[in-house]
């Protein structure tokens, strides 16, 4: 095989490759855009659906919000991961930043390690995100996990507990909120209608309490 054609291979899913084999044949074709390994074997998915993207928009607003407001914290959409020896590319993240004591860092231009939360809308993607996403970002130790099941109507939160998901219900207000960010709360009903207003009012709320004051305070100390 000549080296032209060693450059320009492509990416097929259902292929068996190392991480470092993928990353460079990915880097060859510049114009591809979405590309995963999951468990050693490549996806390249088909195009996005309208549905998916407009949920993922909603999501992606959520935590964006709150990393504004958080300052240490970081919403991230569509970033490669080193993760293991995969490179999943999760739909949207929120992380604590490195220099406040997180646990990822930037390598190589992409996520290197794993964020602690990570939110996925399962439409097309329901089996890779339930199937070896799960497993690999609960052996990578992302510390929250939460898909957007848009076929069921249902947002399903996972938090990792002594290496095992463990899901976490709606409380008695139907609000879902963050163990590892402290004011991270979600009504998730309104995030499954996309009502924003609801969603901020909600998200609003848990900003202004003492726990999330705290956690901005202790951050800001590691990084003193």
């Amino acid at each position: 095989m000549s080296t032209a054609q060693q450059l320009w291979q492509p990416l097929v899913t259902g292929e068996k490759l190392s991480r470092e084999e993928f990353l460079r044949r990915w880097e060859a074709l510049p114009e591809l855009k979405f590309a995963e390994l999951l468990e050693g074997v490549v996806y390249v998915p088909s195009p996005l659906s309208y549905t998916h993207g407009s949920q993922d928009s909603v999501a992606s607003f959520w935590l964006a919000y709150y990393g504004g407001f958080t300052p240490g914290c970081e919403a991230v959409n569509n970033a490669t991961w080193l993760m293991l020896e995969d490179a999943p590319q999760p739909d949207c993240c929120l992380l604590i930043k490195p220099e406040y004591g997180g646990q990822s860092k930037v390598e190589r231009r992409l996520g290197s390690g794993a964020p602690e939360l990570i939110v996925e809308v399962a439409f097309s993607s329901a089996a890779r995100d339930l199937g070896p996403k799960l497993r690999l970002y609960r052996d990578a130790a992302v510390r929250e996990y939460i898909n957007v099941l848009v076929e069921e109507s249902r947002v399903l939160w996972r938090r990792l507990a002594a290496g095992e998901w463990m899901e976490r219900k709606p409380d008695g207000e139907g609000l879902l909120r963050s163990v590892v960010f402290p004011g991270l709360w979600l009504d998730p009903a309104a995030l499954l209608r996309k009502d924003i207003p609801r969603m901020t009012e909600i998200l609003q709320q848990g900003l202004a309490g003492l726990e999330h004051r705290q956690f901005v305070e202790s951050l800001a100390k590691k990084k003193g």
